[in-house]
């Protein structure tokens, strides 16, 4: 059976084998990786590759996302803020959630109780990033003590989120908050908390300095187990794979034309006013693939004498002219892609998926 365009080649090994190699590194400094599996848009197949590399907490950010999972061998949890329409959903499917408003969580302890189920809470606390979490430490307080009285639920431990909205960086001080607020909450409550965790796959930046703070049990990592990458420092963990992930796209026209356009410039069809600078007569290729599905400019062509110009919302355009192998109508390029490449790419149904084991 012919192959369909585009597709997006998965390879498991190499990301079971960054896990497994991620899942080690990590082990020696006494912290969990939740794997975060939210980029492939739910798949089971990548979620049991991050199992089989020593993940036992997966995560989703969509309901939808944990019900395909609803069947692998490892905790779920669900790592955006849920829904309070969906709480009964939340505690069917997932056994852990990320929360920092007291009538979702009550909410969710009601739902737990009907099914006879203890749902886990990860109370989420704002060290500055100004995403999710609650940001006054006395409100914090308050809030993990409205929790502890709940029958439904159990304060498993604290979180965070930095860099994702906001852009700040991971640090030593705005991390102390998470420390600072667990240590009030055990002696107030005379409890004892779990989880501290410390945030996403930026956090390895700390793990990279050798100042990670030892409270810091767990981190909630995507990027680093797909492609071994850590953003926030553009740079790669030892030992890992940056390709799991390669987009095949058919070329659909070959032509040789200006390398600029010509006519009034305006705005394109999202709104921006494109420069090209003039390189003469090239030769450019039209693949099966675009915006729609895609974002262009978090991927790179395997041939590095391929470059992107550009793309509409179906199409990619590309320049073939250094290009060393002698490419034709219904000929393949392929493409490796950075987080929010797969992001885009896993997500449209206009893409196909395979997956190599």
């Amino acid at each position: 059976m012919a192959k369909k365009y585009p597709r997006i080649e998965v390879d498991l090994k190499k990301i079971t084998h960054n896990t497994k190699e991620m899942v080690r590194v990590f082990k020696e400094l006494g912290v969990e990786i939740a794997g975060i599996n939210k980029v492939t848009c739910g798949s089971v197949e990548v979620a049991n590759a991050l199992i089989e590399g020593g993940v036992k907490v997966i995560g989703e950010s969509r309901i939808e996302a944990l019900k395909k999972l609803k069947d692998i061998n490892a905790e779920k949890m669900l790592v955006r803020l849920p829904m309070i329409s969906n709480a009964a959903e939340v505690v069917k499917y997932a056994d852990i959630s990320l929360n920092s408003e007291i009538k979702t969580i009550r909410k969710l302890s009601e739902e737990a109780l009907k099914i006879g189920k203890k749902h886990k809470v990860v109370l989420m606390i704002d060290v500055g990033d100004l995403r999710e979490g609650i940001f006054d430490e006395e409100d914090a307080l308050k809030t993990a003590g409205h929790i502890i009285e709940l029958p439904g639920v159990e304060l498993d431990g604290l979180g965070t989120n930095l860099s994702c909205f906001g852009g700040i960086m991971p640090s030593e001080e705005n991390l102390e908050k998470l420390n600072r607020l667990k240590k009030r909450i055990e002696e107030k409550y005379n409890i004892k908390m779990n989880t501290v965790s410390g945030g996403n796959s930026s956090t390895t930046h700390l793990i990279q300095k050798d100042k990670l703070p030892k409270f810091v049990n767990q981190l909630r990592c995507g990027t680093l187990l797909m492609l071994g990458t850590v953003e926030v420092t553009e740079s790669r963990m030892d030992n890992t794979f940056i390709d799991a992930f390669i987009l095949k796209a058919e070329i659909i026209e070959l032509k040789k034309k200006p390398s600029k356009p010509i006519g009034t410039p305006n705005v394109d069809a999202f709104g921006n006013i494109p420069e090209f600078e003039d390189k003469g007569q090239m030769t450019r290729a039209i693949c099966a693939i675009g915006r729609q599905d895609v974002d262009l400019e978090w991927m790179k062509p395997v041939d590095s004498n391929i470059e992107i110009l550009g793309g509409s919302s179906d199409h990619a355009i590309v320049d073939l002219t250094h290009a060393d192998n002698k490419y034709d109508i219904g000929h393949i390029l392929e493409f490796e892609l950075n987080y929010v490449a797969i992001l885009r790419g896993m997500t449209s149904p206009f893409v196909y998926k395979e997956y190599v084991k």
